[in-house]
């Protein structure tokens, strides 16, 4: 198995430790927030309960494949955390390409428990550039709107707060894949907080609502088993629930 570019390198709030990632199926590699493992080799995942997706390694959430794809939009609201450990760390974002290629152009929001208690922090990334942090304020409870748009080779990620009300987004030039658009979980330490559920609404793909064309629902896993799990879509709508760390 190939190990795929990831998202984010991670840089929790406040410093500039990056930790690596793991990542699904059809994946090729690199450090961050991407996930390093799709499966986990001698170990069978016990059933938590209910009917599992694919075992995303440590992504959840639906992911459309195909070719040329343009935009890529969802909101959220940022839940109110119970750290397990130091360990958890976890983001939703939007993204177009990381599954299965080479290229990343993703933006969400991270919480870190790394301190004891969860901080959040926004963040664009377009592999192999390192992360970009946001300064601005994140509180649980705020709801996001994360957009990236292509024209061209030109690519806009845009990711607001609309309860605090900023935005921030940058323009830039990138040769991508565009062979995938995602909206997505991702935990690099394979460990997640205790978030609840996260709720994806308003979830389009090159302009259209979001059904589940050409799509892949994948659950995050570890080695005690399945961690996460994601729902059905429907009118570009659906929610991640949490299982177990």
């Amino acid at each position: 198995m190939r190990a795929r570019p990831g998202l984010l390198a991670f840089a929790a709030v406040g410093a500039a430790t990056l930790l690596a990632g793991a990542a699904p199926a059809a994946a090729t590699a690199s450090a961050g927030f991407a996930p390093q493992h799709a499966t986990h080799p001698g170990h069978a995942h016990p059933r938590v309960g209910g009917t599992f997706n694919q075992d995303g390694g440590n992504w959840s959430g639906w992911v459309s494949t195909g070719s040329g794809f343009s935009s890529v939009s969802a909101s959220w609201t940022e839940p109110e955390v119970t750290c397990n450990s130091s360990n958890d760390l976890y983001a939703p974002w939007v993204g177009i390409d990381g599954y299965g290629s080479q290229s990343v152009e993703q933006t969400g929001v991270a919480t870190d428990c790394s301190s004891g208690s969860p901080n959040y922090q926004a963040w664009y990334e377009m592999y192999p550039d390192s992360p970009v942090y946001y300064n601005d304020p994140v509180s649980a409870g705020d709801n996001f709107t994360g957009t990236v748009q292509r024209s061209g080779t030109n690519y806009t990620l845009t990711i607001t707060d609309n309860t605090q009300g900023w935005t921030e987004h940058v323009t830039k030039s990138y040769n991508g894949a565009n062979s995938s658009a995602e909206f997505i979980l991702e935990s690099p330490t394979g460990a997640y907080p205790n978030f609840g559920t996260v709720h994806f609404s308003g979830a389009t793909v090159d302009g259209s609502t979001y059904n589940g064309e050409g799509g892949v629902a994948l659950d995050a896993s570890n080695n005690s088993g399945f961690e996460d799990h994601t729902s059905e879509v429907s009118n570009g709508s659906f929610d991640v629930n949490y299982v177990q760390e």
